[in-house]
């Protein structure tokens, strides 16, 4: 049995997590849930599940919460209660699935507390990488993914060390736009980057995946979670979603974990590590797949992929300016303020603006990222009409 804590209960992670758990119910207690603002799925999630405390981001909800789960169940609210719920003494795996960088501060909680992390929130890598695996080893602690891409070649190293690898290959379905001409980037619309093909996530992750900023911030995440450069960090665009990635080892050989889309399975591997339970929700069919296809990215309609090599190479405080002014440019395309070409370039200019600190310290991190925030904030780029 695990002890099970999970920030972003309603989210589509935190409720793929939920079915998890419905599943497998002698393997997996949920003992803490925390959730955005959707305050009406948190108290049904807390009414079935029993945890022994909630957490909502706005302190005014905790009264209606509280008075209908009565004393059995602790509410908490704000920041202060994720880091609250993070280091419940009874807790065995914190699950972070938050949008955005509120996710860090709990993720090193939790890691200090001595509990394993499963990361489903890139942000906490991406701006803090080599914090956050710092902390990890210094505490004997588990850092485990969630992404289906990071689940894969987990899966694939099976425990062999980063010396074995020559490249990882992260797949990517290439978005809805892997075949729209460039000269029909500007007049993409946010309902038409909001149709994903393969995969039925958050607004912000579907729209990362339109401009591939969601593989780029992988790439990222990847190079800390596995002990690699980014220059060993690939990206290969596979239309079918079915190969999650691959991993290439030094004597040429390459091992991919395969299986028909569905983030159950990565979430139940990474809450049920080191052991397989059986599951019967994911199936996959060869035949009726026919074919898999793959091909190179096209780097110059999706420049985010070279953004995030770059802020891979430099390191430092440039991937947390990255990530920053990438939700900033995201939210303005999503109220019509910029166009979708207008995220990489808002993402390009903050990145060129920043005076890089070498070596940073987790208050100059978030420096940096509220430097970019407000930067960002300020240049966005005019929509063309």
């Amino acid at each position: 049995m695990k002890n099970v804590v999970l920030l972003g209960s309603t989210g589509s992670i935190g409720t793929s997590t939920i079915k998890v758990a419905e599943d497998l119910p002698e393997r997996i207690r949920l003992v803490g849930l925390a959730a955005g603002n959707n305050s009406d799925l948190l108290l049904d999630q807390a009414r079935k599940h029993g945890p022994e405390a909630i957490s909502i981001s706005d302190p005014a909800k905790t009264r209606g919460l509280a008075e209908a789960l009565g004393s059995r169940v602790r509410v908490l609210s704000g920041p202060d209660g994720l880091v609250d719920l993070a280091t419940l003494p009874s807790a065995d795996v914190v699950l972070i699935a938050i949008v955005g960088t509120a996710g860090l501060q709990p993720a090193l909680a939790a890691i200090r507390a001595g509990k394993d992390i499963a990361i489903a929130s890139k942000e906490i890598l991406v701006m803090a990488g080599e914090i956050v695996m710092s902390e990890a080893r210094k505490h004997g602690v588990r850092v485990l993914a969630v992404d289906s891409e990071h689940s894969a070649i987990f899966q694939c190293l099976d425990g062999k060390p980063s010396s074995s690898i020559r490249r990882l290959l992260l797949t990517a379905s290439g978005g809805p736009f892997r075949t729209t001409p460039k000269s029909e980037f500007s007049s993409i619309t946010v309902e038409q980057a909001l149709k994903h093909p393969s995969w039925v996530m958050g607004r912000k992750i579907t729209i990362d995946s339109a401009t591939m900023f969601n593989k780029a911030l992988e790439m990222i995440e990847a190079r800390w979670l596995f002990d690699v450069g980014i220059d060993r960090v690939s990206v290969l665009v596979h239309p079918q979603s079915v190969v999650h990635s691959l991993v290439e080892f030094v004597d040429g050989s390459i091992i991919a974990q395969l299986s028909t889309p569905d983030m159950c399975l990565p979430i139940q591997y990474a809450l049920t590590y080191p052991d397989r339970v059986g599951s019967d929700r994911v199936q996959t069919n060869f035949a009726a797949l026919g074919k898999l296809t793959f091909e190179d990215p096209d780097v110059e309609r999706f420049p985010a992929l070279a953004l995030a090599r770059r802020a891979g190479e430099i390191g430092a405080t440039l991937p947390a300016v990255l990530n920053a002014a990438n939700e900033v440019a995201v939210e303005a395309f999503v109220n019509h303020e910029i166009s979708f070409e207008g995220i990489s370039e808002l993402v390009r200019k903050t990145m060129d603006a920043h005076q890089v600190v070498s070596h940073p310290t987790l208050e100059q991190i978030l420096e940096a990222d509220a430097w970019a925030r407000t930067f960002a904030s300020r240049a966005k780029p005019r929509k063309s009409l």
